[in-house]
């Protein structure tokens, strides 16, 4: 069963079967994708982490079929019907559907229109009829029986067609081509319900497109409406060729009986209507909607990853700004390691309008705690916020630029446990001045500790299924720790729990034990902790950093397991401790010298490969290679703007349909998909992604309605760029 799993994931993937077997190994041992991508590269052939999420997911669907066919082979068993053809059949089912199908027939059913004529006898002649060789007529005859409600020759003929219906309606065959008929040539029909005032979704009042086209997002729009009861949907358009499908297979073309055919195809007409088209009704919009979740997660994930993968913006004193109206703005001091030193409030926004006070207490902060960087949340009184700090720096001249900071789930955090933890003595709007300005320090660290579902970078989150949507999600923030390395002497609880192999427990005991004991000396004192074993320490410890460790493996991502290899090849390199960590004193490592490192120890070349690459650059953050955040002086605004001005803006979130792109006003504008190049592209994320840096040409402005349609084709055809 495993083979034949193996062969399908390789031929669907392209990847090699022997490394899908050892992949699938090494999950089955409880290895944890990180662990396997960075440290097992040997036996996967270097999958990448893609690769092997990939897999794991196929893996576990591949299983859940096969252990579904052995079921339905079990059951059908049982009821001593499996026939050599029915078994191939079974043998041969690639989807769940297609099994259900060939088990339809033997599945105990509710009572039915069906079940109860063949309570009453008439299943002989329901088959006589399908054989199509008798009067029907005379033939009910026989059937007449007033105890079972069989009063004349219609009530015994309607049983016979309700038994044809069902077997019609059952048959594997007819619903695998009804099947694919639909999904090539039904359409959907969306329809407002009348009774419904809201407009939200007018634009699917009368709406119809073929099946086989419609968008992903459209799909989840839809079904929002659909679970809000206010659209209804129908499939249409096939009913000609589905009973032509059916009859093909039912109605004998020679020697039927004309009045069995016409039961036949009465019978034949009932079943599509009454049984067979309702069922594939639901169960390719099920389909549609799945393969929608399915896109919509895919999005959510890349965005996310962008996201959290952001630069840090280190060695700044930054305030952290949480914009407001009634209740002011609310400031947060941190040092460049993200301690706190000071929060205070302000009001230089209406309706008190004291920019004199928020003046000196601005001046005051930036001189004793000398802040270098401001970072204003772009929340309600953004705007306002920006335009009073631009004009502070240029009244003032002072050496401080600021830079937007997108908040979203601040508020989420600020009122959590976590955050209280934190900080108990704060209000809820200082903790999120406090993220606010982490968040510029460093995204990741901080942005782990809220839900990603709140971090503003999906599409229909709301409407995803929450295990699904939160495995996908936490799958993709521990890619993003494991790549980036946690420091454990400074990491939050919160960071640990996403470091591959450690849970929420696992993580707050390590910083508990740090915080009764002190700071961490070598990774082998996590050993120590209740609840971390040795498996739980072979899956983080290379993920786990010391920086200020004199011992440089302890700094590196090498993992403990090859440090006895790594002090060999230390050795045989002739390096000394002034050598490690340079890469202008350690070449890049060559085939050759991997090759024979590799053969003299045994080892594996990719490790050999990884532990040399750690000698030049340790624990090497690969955000470092991304564009950092953009900082201003000055500030634009919507007024300022006009059709045809071409500007620079950064990608703040991308869905199916386009991508909304931040140019400084504080209203995003959005570029349509037809708008991002200058070729066909299947999806946004083919060419942009999350907090990207992009030219931008103003193809509209609605203030009304604060809307700025924008074109990144026409920005760089304007500027000749790519």
């Amino acid at each position: 069963m495993q083979d034949k799993i193996y062969n399908r994931i390789s031929s669907e993937t392209g990847i090699a079967v022997h490394k899908i077997s050892q992949s699938a190994g090494l999950f089955d041992e409880g290895n944890t994708v990180p662990f396997i991508a960075r440290y097992r590269k040997e036996m996967t052939g270097g999958l990448t982490d893609e690769e092997l999420r990939l897999l794991q997911e196929k893996i576990t669907q591949y299983r859940k079929l096969e252990d579904r066919r052995l079921a339905v082979i079990r059951l059908i068993s049982e009821q001593g019907t499996v026939t050599p053809e029915l078994q191939e059949k079974l043998e041969l089912a690639v989807t769940i559907a297609e099994l259900d199908d060939l088990y339809r027939p033997y599945r105990p059913k509710k009572k039915t229109r069906a079940s109860v004529a063949r309570e009453k006898g008439l299943e002989p002649l329901a088959q006589l009829i399908l054989e199509g060789r008798i009067d029907p007529g005379s033939e009910a005859l026989k059937y007449l029986n007033a105890e079972k409600e069989l009063h004349s020759v219609e009530d015994v003929l309607q049983g016979a067609s309700d038994i044809i219906a069902e077997l019609i309606a059952d048959d594997a065959e007819v619903r695998k081509a009804l099947r694919k008929l639909y999904c090539k040539k039904a359409l959907i029909e969306i329809r407002k319900k009348t009774q419904v005032e809201d407009k939200t979704y007018d634009d699917y009042s009368e709406y119809s497109e073929p099946l086989v086209k419609i968008k992903d997002h459209r799909v989840l729009a839809i079904n929002r409406g659909i679970k809000e009861k206010v659209l209804d949907l129908k499939l249409k358009g096939c009913d000609e060729e589905a009973f032509s499908i059916v009859a093909a297979i039912y109605i004998k073309e020679e020697g039927c009986i004309e009045t069995c055919a016409g039961i036949i195809k009465s019978s034949a007409l009932d079943s599509l209507k009454r049984l067979v088209h309702p069922a594939l009704e639901r169960e390719l919009w099920q389909v549609l909607l799945e393969k929608a979740i399915s896109g919509a997660l895919t999005v959510f994930r890349a965005n996310l990853k962008n996201r959290l993968l952001v630069p840090p913006v280190r060695n700044r004193r930054v305030l952290g700004w949480d914009p407001g109206f009634r209740t002011g703005c609310k400031l947060a001091a941190v040092s460049e390691t993200g301690s706190l030193l000071e929060t205070a409030a302000v009001f230089p926004t209406a309706p008190r309008n004291d920019r004199d006070g928020a003046k000196a207490t601005l001046m005051q902060m930036i001189e004793k705690h000398q802040i270098d960087s401001i970072a204003i949340g772009n929340g309600t009184a953004s705007r306002e916020s920006e335009e009073f700090v631009s004009a502070l720096i240029g009244e003032e001249k002072l050496e401080v630029a600021y830079t937007i900071v997108n908040e979203a789930g601040a508020s989420v955090y600020s009122a959590s446990s976590t955050a209280r933890k934190e900080f108990p003595a704060l209000d809820v709007a200082e903790r999120s001045a406090v993220s606010i300005a982490r968040r510029l320090q460093d995204p990741l660290a901080e942005l782990v500790k809220i839900d990603p579902k709140a971090i503003g970078v999906g599409q229909y989150q709301h409407d995803m299924p929450a295990k699904e949507l939160d495995n996908s999600l936490a799958g993709t923030i521990e890619s993003c720790v494991n790549s980036v390395g946690v420091d454990l002497n400074s990491a939050s609880a919160a960071l640990l729990s996403y470091v591959a192999g450690i849970n929420n427990n696992v993580a707050d005991r390590i910083v508990g034990h740090r915080d009764q004991i002190g700071a961490y000396s070598s990774r082998s004192e996590l050993l120590n902790i209740t609840g971390l074993g040795p498996k739980i320490f072979k899956q983080c410890a290379g993920f786990l950093r010391l920086p200020e460790s004199p011992d440089y493996l302890e700094r590196s991502a090498i993992h403990p397991e090859s440090y006895e290899l790594a002090r060999k090849m230390i050795n045989r390199l002739g390096l000394g401790p002034a050598d490690l960590g340079s890469p202008e004193k350690i070449a890049a490592p060559k085939a050759e010298l991997v090759s024979e490192l590799a053969a003299a120890y045994s080892a594996g070349e990719p490790t050999v490969r990884d532990i040399l690459e750690e000698f030049r650059k340790p624990g090497r953050d690969p955000r470092e290679d991304l564009p950092k955040p953009v900082f201003m002086k000055s500030v634009t605004k919507l007024i300022d703007l006009e059709p045809e001005m071409v500007m620079m803006g950064v990608v703040r979130n991308i869905v199916d349909f386009g991508a909304f792109i931040d140019i400084g006003v504080h209203q995003d504008g959005l570029v349509h998909i037809s708008e991002i190049a200058d070729r066909y592209i299947k999806h946004p994320l083919d060419v942009l992604q999350i907090e990207e840096t992009v030219t931008v040409k103003i193809l509209s402005i609605d203030r009304d309605r604060n809307r700025i349609a924008l074109s990144i084709r026409q920005a760089n055809a304007k500027t000749g760029g790519s």
